[in-house]
C-alpha cells in the first residue's frame, strides 16, 4: 500500500493547493529540489521530503521535471494569478495563499 502526502485539511475547508507527493514513487533524483521555487522539497535520506506543502504555487515544474511521476499537481491553477497580483500591487514576493485564486 502506497501513502500519499498532500494537504488534507478539515473537511469543512478547501485545500490550499493541489499539491500531491507519493514518497513510494520518488527516485531520489533530486530534480524537484532544483526546480521548486519555493522550497517546497527538501533532502531526504532516501527519497526527498516534502518540506513546505502550503508554499507550492502550483507552477507544475516539480511535476514536469519527476521521471518517476510521484508529484502530481494542477499547474497553473494559482502560480499565474499570484503573479500577476503581486506584479499589479508592486510586491517582489508572489504569495499564493486562499486569497488569491480561490
Amino acid at each position: 500500500m502506497e501513502l500519499a502526502i498532500g494537504l488534507e485539511p478539515p473537511s469543512a475547508f478547501k485545500p490550499i493547493n493541489t499539491l500531491v507527493f507519493h514518497p513510494g514513487k520518488c527516485v531520489n533524483c533530486g530534480l524537484c529540489l532544483q526546480v521548486c521555487p519555493h522550497r517546497v522539497f527538501a533532502p531526504g535520506e532516501r527519497r526527498v521530503r516534502l518540506a513546505k506543502a502550503g508554499d507550492c504555487m502550483e507552477c507544475g515544474a516539480c511535476q514536469r521535471n519527476c521521471p518517476s511521476g510521484a508529484i502530481k499537481v494542477e499547474s497553473g491553477v494559482g502560480c499565474a494569478a499570484a503573479m500577476i497580483m503581486a506584479a499589479l500591487k508592486g510586491s517582489d514576493e508572489v504569495n499564493c495563499g486562499e486569497d488569491c485564486c480561490r
